[in-house]
């Protein structure tokens, strides 16, 4: 199996073939991501294709000293960023679409709880840093350069994210069950 890199390197040289790979290897895990940044499934799917587009154009622009994941997930949050739409009223509820995307995404899940959880408490970005270190699997130097953000930034939202995520899990468990757990 090739690395994003050597994918990288053959679609330069003219690959349509390793794009689609690239397209192949990414395309559930962005819209995955991009499904709890957009108002609807349309605007993630759409995000989805601007993100590639921008990646096929720019591909030349790609440096390899950084993970190609991180700098798609940064094109990709730039495309979620320009699609936000100002705040819903009441003559646009026809066009949302009823279906939560984070439950749609998690559905039938263990981590469900979590994920609502942490959509409903944390911040956009606190949100983005969480998913991309523990859904994307991303370090810290990778979620910092995706967020533009600095490293002690992304080391303190996570800890921040981590505990406020943990005291709403509890608050909602029942004691017994809280104690069960503990031993």
């Amino acid at each position: 199996m090739l690395t994003d890199e050597q994918l990288v390197e053959a679609s330069l040289q003219g690959s349509a073939a390793a794009f689609d790979d690239i397209v192949g290897r990414y395309q559930e895990k962005l819209l995955r991501f991009l499904l709890t940044r957009s108002a609807c499934r349309a605007d993630a799917e759409d995000a989805v294709q601007d993100t590639f587009i921008n990646a096929y154009r720019y591909l030349a622009s790609f440096d390899s000293r950084w993970r190609f994941s991180t700098w798609i997930y940064r094109i990709a949050i730039r495309n979620a960023a320009r699609q936000r739409r100002p705040e819903w009223h009441d003559s646009d509820v026809e066009l949302v679409d009823d279906s939560d995307p984070l439950k749609e995404c998690l559905a039938h899940s263990e981590q469900e709880n979590i994920w609502l959880a942490a959509k409903r408490l944390l911040s956009d970005d606190a949100y983005d840093a969480m998913w991309l270190r523990y859904i994307e699997d991303l370090s810290v130097k990778e979620i910092s350069s995706a967020l533009d953000k600095s490293a002690s930034w992304t080391k303190v939202t996570l800890l921040r994210g981590r505990r406020r995520l943990s005291a709403e899990l509890r608050s909602n468990t029942p004691a017994a069950e809280r104690r069960e757990s503990y031993g």
